[in-house]
């Protein structure tokens, strides 16, 4: 059996090499939803609705774990599957996200150090009110300021990474002037923009990246169940799957993954039950 990666889009191909890289071992399967992306302006139910196509379709590629880089899954979609479909259509598979993880990382890994904690992300994920019930139920006495960067994703998809500083600068801003002492980059595709991001709120914050949290977690998840990882097949390989090719993404994609990715177009709407 294999690890499946899903993501709202392309952006998750930075999660995957960070995964990959760090457990080269196992067998993965990346899918991109990049028909419908992005996922930060859709509704509780859309968001449901196409994560958990998402990840039928990694199940039926062989994937008895998948990892939902996307937040706004994370955060939307997560609690829903793992309770009501997976507990009674496939008890034997697991869906993990990256808030929870997050979460601990900025939290309990590092001694609480951190009193104001920033989170920028999807619309979507700050209206969930995710990150801040989650932190705070590891470090009551953090302060949670969050920020929802809605233009962001849409031009990262759309190549014009260049376009973003201006919005950049505006919403650091809302968050460097709250004191902010730790920043989650809170959407898998801010990574692209890491040090833009840091030399905007300068060297005090602390930018929490995902990709240098996620794969140590997987790892120590695995540790802890080993008749999970004792079922995952260790051939060294990589599948890459996405729902449209749009305009840049072979370019977007091989940024993301520093090579080409090969990427396989599929349709998964007919996963829908």
């Amino acid at each position: 059996m294999k690890i499946g990666v899903f993501d709202s889009g392309i952006g998750g191909l930075s999660m995957q090499r960070a995964i990959s890289a760090y457990l080269p071992q196992y067998d993965y399967v990346y899918l991109g939803d990049t028909a419908r992306a992005p996922y930060g302006g859709r509704t509780h139910d859309e968001v449901y609705t196409y994560t958990k196509e998402g990840i039928d379709f990694l199940f039926e590629k062989g994937c008895s774990l998948v990892v939902l880089a996307c937040n706004t899954a994370s955060a939307r979609a997560l609690r829903q599957i793992q309770q009501e479909y997976l507990a009674v259509s496939h008890p034997e598979k697991k869906v993990l996200g990256v808030i929870i993880p997050t979460a601990e990382a900025v939290t309990l890994d590092c001694g609480s150090v951190f009193r104001k904690v920033g989170v920028m992300a999807t619309q979507a994920t700050v209206e969930s009110l995710t990150y801040k019930i989650e932190i705070q139920k590891l470090d009551p006495t953090a302060d949670v300021v969050q920020v929802a960067a809605k233009e962001l994703v849409p031009l990262i998809e759309d190549g014009k990474i260049q376009d973003t500083g201006v919005f950049l600068e505006k919403y650091l801003k809302e968050l460097t002037e709250q004191n902010i002492q730790a920043l989650v980059l809170g959407c898998t595709h801010y990574s692209l923009l890491e040090d833009k991001i840091q030399n905007i709120v300068g060297e005090e914050v602390k930018v929490i990246n995902q990709e240098n949290i996620i794969p140590q977690k997987l790892k120590d998840y695995l540790s802890r169940h080993k008749e999970i990882d004792d079922k995952l097949s260790q051939g060294s390989s990589i599948e890459f799957y996405v729902t449209k090719e749009t305009t840049h993404i072979h370019e977007l994609a091989t940024l993301w993954y520093h090579k080409d990715p090969k990427l396989i177009l599929v349709n998964i709407t007919k996963h829908t039950t």
